[in-house]
């Protein structure tokens, strides 16, 4: 089957240099199919699957023997092809787990907003049966209630949660991108990151500027990030890693 691989990749390439078209990114989608083609037939991580990928680099790197530094784009093309091709095929089988694991997320938070409702119940009524009681009792009553209601720690919690869910979207995406998800999975993640962001702003409070100003810079990256998807421009996984960086500076 190896042997197959390099035959029909090196065939290919020698169509590339006769109709001379673009070879950077034919090369790329010519190791892509070639690998893609029998990937499936592999299980993952094992060594056949690894030799294939390294003989479809190796068919590549032997079509272009004698052309020195030049050859440096071709190959990493190859490479990108073969990453791909292997990605987008693992990556069926992850995008129907992240599809069950956003619903129980979805389930986890449905559970979690009906606990507080109890919470809040419990505590009202616990509010309103202090008017049998002295004055004194009813203030001690209502502070501790109070208290209890907006207790910091829980909504720092929440609010820690929601930053790192919306960080780890974006680890998602960056991830996406360099090792050759589609843009709908990119966008998906990026639209995740966006809701998380929204929750884990501060809402109804004066914030320093230093904190607001890593706000509005996460905020800026991430429609930038958004823009370039979009347009389908080359810079993307640059708009991202800076995105990243700046989350990472965000949480700090």
């Amino acid at each position: 089957m190896a042997d197959n691989i390099k035959d029909q990749i090196k065939t290919d390439l020698q169509q590339v240099k006769e109709t001379g078209q673009q070879r950077v990114d034919r090369i790329r989608e010519i190791v892509k199919l070639a690998v893609g083609g029998v990937v499936s037939e592999f299980k993952e991580g094992s060594v056949e699957l690894r030799v294939l990928v390294k003989d479809a680099v190796s068919a590549v790197a032997e079509n272009l023997q004698g052309k020195g530094s030049e050859i440096k784009e071709e190959i990493t093309a190859s490479i990108e092809g073969a990453v791909e091709a292997v990605d987008s095929k693992r990556r069926e089988a992850l995008n129907k787990s992240q599809t069950e694991v956003k619903l129980l997320q979805a389930q986890i938070d449905d559970e979690e907003d009906k606990i507080q409702q109890e919470v809040d119940g419990i505590l009202t009524e616990i509010e309103d049966t202090s008017q049998e009681k002295s004055t004194e009792a009813q203030t001690a009553i209502k502070s501790a209630v109070e208290s209890i209601k907006n207790s910091e720690e829980a909504s720092l919690l929440k609010k820690r949660y929601a930053q790192l869910q919306a960080q780890i979207a974006i680890v998602r995406a960056n991830l996406a991108a360099r090792y050759g998800g589609d843009g709908d999975n990119v966008q998906t993640f990026l639209n995740d990151a966006k809701t998380w962001y929204e929750k884990s702003r501060p809402q109804g409070e004066e914030i320093v500027t230093q904190v607001k100003d890593k706000h509005s810079d996460v905020e800026v990256k991430l429609a930038e990030a958004g823009s370039s998807l979009a347009k389908k421009e080359s810079q993307l996984k640059q708009k991202l890693r800076e995105l990243l960086l700046s989350t990472a500076d965000w949480l700090k």
